[in-house]
């Protein structure tokens, strides 16, 4: 038994006993415009962009866009999404990349959509979002970072995060920064019940992820792996599934193809409880003309959920993908994974 793992779900009451007013995490979720109720989230998209600019860490600053022209290029596409009943989107966007808060806030309030932000840096495409300091600072450094931003608001503005945002790069070792990455994240959610969503790809970097959090004592099921539809072995669904891991099939703006095959696998193998579905569309782009070619959040009402319902969907598993699983997968619970404590430290 001194190998035995034993997870077991914590209320974050310790920590909202920290700041009552807005994070009592066992009912409320934050978003740009305030704290609501978990239940009131609804029909949910778990991974979408209104703005990302590319240029880099070095060169970010937020006069490289214009608020009311986003808005005004953005909200209709909001509008259109919110006839298919969508109520909540979470903006995946992460500091450096554009993360603006306040053009979130106007959005929220413009379109009727509860949207959430995050807190968290971006490690793919060999650091070029990383701001310098995270070469430097300790893993317990960029958590405080991170911490702050949900106890005081992100960047002055008082607007918190609804969970954590990271990314690392495909490698069949994780580098020493994107390992520092995901321990920051699990410090983070130990100190705030956030969930943590990494932008990875196949399971084998994922897994990679999942076995640090671990160490630090995080449970599997406060993982999102973003980007699954990158893994080709199916079966490895299943074996993320059965640690709990969250599986974010989240590129469906772009093409349906690849998703079509992988619900129906979950369908039939029993896990499309452990599934998250998104267009990862959008993409407000500062450096091009009038923002460029905005991608509409609409693919998976207008072309999926009717493919899919041929296949044997269901109003049940819709209710399950769009309503159930981003609540259970994004409630700010502190989940902790015991280890042999011979073993383990959790710094």
């Amino acid at each position: 038994m001194s190998k035995f793992l034993i997870f077991i779900s914590l209320s974050i009451f310790l920590a909202s006993c920290q700041n009552p007013a807005t994070n009592n995490t066992d009912d409320y979720i934050n978003t740009v415009t305030g704290p609501i109720s978990i239940d009131s989230m609804g029909l949910t998209l778990i991974h979408e962009h209104m703005l990302v600019d590319f240029i880099g860490a070095d060169s970010i600053r937020a006069d490289r866009w214009n608020r009311d022209s986003v808005v005004a290029k953005v909200l209709p596409y909001l509008f259109e999404v919110k006839k298919h009943g969508v109520r909540t989107i979470l903006d995946c966007t992460p500091s450096y990349l554009a993360k603006d808060p306040l053009l979130l806030k106007t959005l929220s309030e413009k379109s009727g959509i509860q949207i959430l932000t995050n807190t968290g840096f971006y490690g793919a495409v060999g650091g070029k979002y990383l701001p310098d300091f995270v070469q430097t600072e300790t893993a317990e450094q960029l958590a405080n970072r991170w911490i702050a931003e949900f106890e005081n608001g992100i960047e002055g503005t008082g607007i918190k995060p609804a969970f954590i945002k990271i990314s690392v790069n495909e490698a069949d070792t994780l580098s020493a920064i994107d390992q520092k990455l995901v321990r920051a994240a699990a410090i983070t959610h130990l100190n705030t019940g956030l969930t943590i969503a990494s932008h990875t790809g196949t399971w084998k970097t994922a897994a990679q992820e999942v076995r640090i959090l671990q160490q630090m004592g995080v449970a599997p099921s406060e993982f999102v792996w973003v980007h699954s539809q990158a893994e080709l072995d199916f079966e490895n669904y299943r074996k993320a599934a059965e640690m709990g891991v969250w599986i974010s099939l989240d590129g469906i703006g772009w093409s349906i193809d690849p998703y079509v095959d992988r619900l129906v696998f979950a369908k039939e193998n029993g896990i499309l409880g452990n599934i998250l579905i998104s267009h990862d569309a959008g993409w407000y782009d500062p450096a091009k003309p009038g923002g460029g070619d905005f991608q509409p959040f609409t693919n998976i009402f207008e072309q999926l959920i009717p493919i899919l319902n041929e296949r044997g969907f269901s109003e049940k598993d819709w209710d399950l993908l769009l309503n159930k699983n981003p609540k259970l997968a994004f409630e700010e619970t502190i989940s902790i994974w015991f280890v042999e404590s011979t073993t383990f430290s959790l710094w």
